[in-house]
C-alpha cells in the first residue's frame, strides 16, 4: 500500500514539473499564453507566467506529491488542500471559460493539456482514490482560503495598475466590474464547496493514518 502510494504521488510531482518546465521553456522561446497576439519582453513574460493561477496550482500540486512521495502520511493539510482544491478549479474554469479562447497548436497545445487536464485529473484521482486524505478542520480550511484570496486581490490591483489581467473575465473593461464581481464571487464559492467535499472524504477515510485530524 505505502509503496503505491509512493509511486502514484511520485508520478504526479514528475509529470506537473514537467508540465511546469515545459511552459516555461516556451515562454522563454516566445511561445503563446493564453490569446496573446504580440510577444513581450522577457522579464514581461517571465512576471506574468508565475502571475497565472494555473501555475501556481501546478507548482503546489507538485510540491505537495513530492513530500506525499517521501512520507505518505496526510500530514501538510493546507498544502495538500490548496493543491487539489486549486488544479480542480484550474481545469474546472479552463474547460468552462476559456478553453473557446484558445487554437494552440503542438507544443503550446501539449503545455496547456498538461497543466490543464492531466495533472488535474492525476492530482484528485491520487486524493479521492489513492490517499492518504487528511482530516479538515475549520482551521485548515481557512487557512487554506488565505492563497486564493490573496491570489485574486494581488491580481485585481496588479492589473489596475498595469492593465494586464491573467484572465479575460478578471478584466473589467471587458463586461464591466459587476461581471468580474459575479465570476470572482461564483469561483470562491465553488472553492468553498470543493473544501467542504474534501473534508467529507477526509472524514470517510478509513486507514489508521487518515483518521487522524490534522490542523
Amino acid at each position: 500500500m505505502t509503496s503505491r502510494v509512493r509511486s502514484w504521488h511520485a508520478l504526479v510531482a514528475v509529470v506537473a514539473a514537467a508540465a511546469l518546465l515545459l511552459q516555461l521553456v516556451l515562454v522563454v522561446q516566445g511561445g503563446r499564453v493564453l490569446d496573446e497576439q504580440s510577444v513581450p519582453p522577457l522579464e514581461v513574460r517571465l512576471g506574468r507566467l508565475v502571475s497565472y493561477f494555473t501555475v501556481q496550482s501546478n507548482l503546489l500540486v507538485a510540491l505537495a506529491a513530492a513530500h506525499l512521495a517521501r512520507h505518505p502520511r496526510p500530514g501538510r493539510p493546507v498544502l495538500r488542500l490548496d493543491a487539489v482544491v486549486g488544479i480542480t478549479i484550474t481545469g474546472l474554469v479552463h474547460f468552462v471559460l476559456l478553453r473557446p479562447l484558445l487554437d494552440l497548436q503542438g507544443a503550446d497545445a501539449l503545455a496547456d493539456a498538461l497543466l490543464h487536464l492531466v495533472v488535474p485529473v492525476l492530482a484528485v484521482v491520487g486524493f479521492v482514490v489513492v490517499g492518504p486524505r487528511p482530516r479538515v478542520t475549520r482551521r485548515t480550511a481557512g487557512l487554506a482560503l488565505v492563497w486564493p484570496l490573496a491570489w485574486l486581490a494581488w491580481t485585481l490591483v496588479v492589473g489596475l495598475v498595469s492593465g494586464w489581467f491573467p484572465y479575460p473575465f478578471l478584466d473589467h473593461r471587458e463586461d464591466g466590474w459587476a461581471a468580474v464581481l459575479v465570476t470572482c464571487v461564483a469561483i470562491t464559492a465553488l472553492f468553498v464547496a470543493l473544501l467542504g467535499a474534501l473534508s467529507l472524504l477526509g472524514r470517510s477515510s478509513t486507514g489508521s493514518h487518515d483518521r487522524q485530524p490534522v490542523s
